[in-house]
C-alpha cells in the first residue's frame, strides 16, 4: 500500500506540515522560444495545457521571499496552528536563469528556521551540472525535493502538448538527481487528447520499475482552461473529457500498480474556477474528494 503525503509528513517530523506557493521569478525554456519543435519551429506559450499562470495560480505573487513566506504563512495560520512548512517554488521551472539568484533565493528560504523541507518544480531539460550542483548544496542543509512534470511516457503526446524534451532527457535528469540524494516527484496528467487507458496506465507501470525507485508522484486529471492553446484545439474537436468514475478508476489501478514505497503527493488538483471549461465535475470539490477517498479506500497505509 502507499503512503499519502499528510502520514508520511507526520511520521517524518511528528506534526502536520503545510506547503506554502512561492514564486521564485523564472519562465520556462517552452515559453521564451528556447526550446523548438522537430521542424525547427521555436515553442512559445509553454505546454498547451498550461495557463499564463504557469500552473502556479495559487502561487504567492513575486516578492521577497521573507515577505511572501510570512504572508502564506498568515493565510495557513488562520485556519490551523501551524508551525513548519514546505517552502514550495511551484509555478514555471525554477532552475531556469541565472543560478547565483537562485541560489540566494533558495538559501533564504531553506535557511529559515520555519522551512523542513525545499521543494522545487522544474523540468527535466533544465538541471545543468551548475544547477544540479546548486540542488546538492541546498540538500546539504535541509531535505530538497524536486518535482519533474513529466505527464506522460508517450512521445506523440508530449509533441502534441509542446512538453520539449523526449523521454531520454527525463531518463538522465532523474538518474543525476537521484545520484545526489535528493527525493524526486514525478507528475502525470491522466485524460491528455487521445491518450487510451492504457496509454496512461503504461504511464504509471514505467514510473514503477524506476531505478532507484521513485519518492513521490502527483496524480490528477487533465483541466482545460480558457485562453490556453489546448482550449483552443478542444474547441475545435472537442476530445474525450474523462468523468470523474473514469478519473478515480484510473486513480485506483496506478494505486494497484505503484510500489508501497512510494509518497503520493496528489491525487487530483484544482483548476482556478474562472478559467476552468472541462471537467466541470472538478467544480464539486467536496464530491470529487468524497468519491476518490471511497474508491482508494484500502490502498494507504
Amino acid at each position: 500500500m502507499a503512503i499519502r503525503l499528510s502520514e508520511y509528513l507526520k511520521k517524518e517530523y511528528g506534526e502536520k506540515v503545510y506547503r506554502l506557493s512561492l514564486s521564485s521569478g523564472c519562465t520556462c525554456p517552452n515559453r521564451d522560444g528556447s526550446v523548438r519543435l522537430p521542424d525547427g519551429t521555436p515553442i512559445t506559450g509553454g505546454c498547451t495545457f498550461c495557463s499564463e499562470g504557469g500552473s502556479g495560480e495559487f502561487a504567492a505573487d513575486i516578492a521577497p521571499i521573507d515577505v511572501q513566506i510570512e504572508d502564506a504563512k498568515r493565510r495557513i495560520q488562520g485556519k490551523t496552528d501551524a508551525k513548519r512548512f514546505i517552502a514550495y517554488f511551484q509555478s514555471y521551472t525554477n532552475t531556469y536563469g541565472d543560478i547565483d539568484r537562485l541560489k540566494k533565493l533558495y538559501l533564504e528560504a531553506i535557511k529559515r528556521d520555519d522551512i523542513a523541507i525545499l521543494s522545487l518544480g522544474t523540468r527535466p531539460d533544465c538541471l545543468s551540472d551548475e544547477a544540479v550542483e546548486m540542488i546538492k548544496e541546498l540538500r546539504a542543509i535541509k531535505p530538497v525535493w524536486i518535482e519533474l512534470g513529466l505527464q506522460t511516457i508517450h512521445e506523440k503526446t508530449a509533441l502534441n502538448f509542446h512538453r520539449g524534451y523526449a523521454l531520454d532527457v527525463f531518463e538522465e535528469a532523474y538518474s543525476k538527481l537521484k545520484a545526489i540524494g535528493v527525493d524526486v516527484i514525478v507528475h502525470v496528467i491522466f485524460g491528455l487528447p487521445h491518450e487510451s487507458r492504457e496509454d496512461m496506465l503504461l504511464t504509471i507501470d514505467y514510473l514503477s520499475k524506476l531505478e532507484p525507485p521513485l519518492d513521490g508522484i502527483k496524480l490528477q486529471n487533465l483541466q482545460i482552461l480558457r485562453g490556453t492553446k489546448m482550449y483552443e484545439e478542444y474547441e475545435r474537436n472537442k476530445f474525450h473529457i474523462l468523468s470523474l468514475e473514469e478519473y478515480s478508476d484510473l486513480l485506483v489501478e496506478s494505486l494497484r500498480i505503484l510500489p508501497e514505497s512510494i509518497v503520493v503527493h496528489r491525487l487530483t488538483g484544482d483548476g482556478p474556477r474562472k478559467l476552468l471549461v472541462e471537467p466541470l465535475w472538478s467544480l464539486n470539490k467536496k464530491n470529487v474528494l468524497n468519491t476518490i477517498n471511497r474508491k482508494t479506500e484500502g490502498y494507504f497505509v
